[in-house]
């Protein structure tokens, strides 16, 4: 790898890296300086389990919403790949996630919950750096630790 292509890399992860960081912390600016503006092409955001968000009001009015809404966030990334070709890059990893909604009356957080989400990022180098172009989260469906039956019995 040539030490252009490794400046990449090292730069999409860390921008990649920013995105979450900046969820945790509950940043909504970062977040929106983060995704491309509306001049460098349409945007789309696929959270688990929602439809596809179009265009930088829907998404980012999604990303305030779920900010509104957890108390608590972290993401532990695991299996980070990143790939760059020309001025795209596509970061694929795995969000281990932990977070936590509003507490009830007398406690300082909500319940925590675990989710497991396999992401991918699409970012684009701008004149300010790489920003996000898409983001897609399909959650992993969790083993029940129960055996399948034997349908054949001996």
């Amino acid at each position: 790898m040539s030490d252009a292509a490794r400046t990449d890399v090292e730069a999409v992860e860390l921008a990649n890296t920013a995105f979450y960081e900046a969820m945790e912390r509950g940043d909504f600016e970062e977040i929106s300086e983060l995704w491309l503006d509306d001049s460098q092409g349409a945007i789309s955001c696929v959270h688990p389990g929602w439809p596809v968000l179009t265009g930088r009001g829907e998404v980012l009015r999604s990303y305030a919403l779920i900010m509104a809404n957890t108390d608590y966030i972290q993401f532990f990334l695991t299996d980070v790949k990143v790939s760059v070709a020309a001025d795209t890059a596509l970061v694929t990893c795995t969000e281990n996630i932990l977070s936590g909604g509003p507490a009830e009356e007398g406690a300082d957080l909500g319940p925590l919950v675990g989710q497991l989400v396999v992401a991918t990022n699409v970012f684009r180098r701008t004149p300010d750096g790489w920003r996000i172009w898409a983001h897609h989260g399909s959650p992993v469906l969790a083993e029940t630790g129960e055996e399948e039956p034997d349908e054949n019995p001996s």
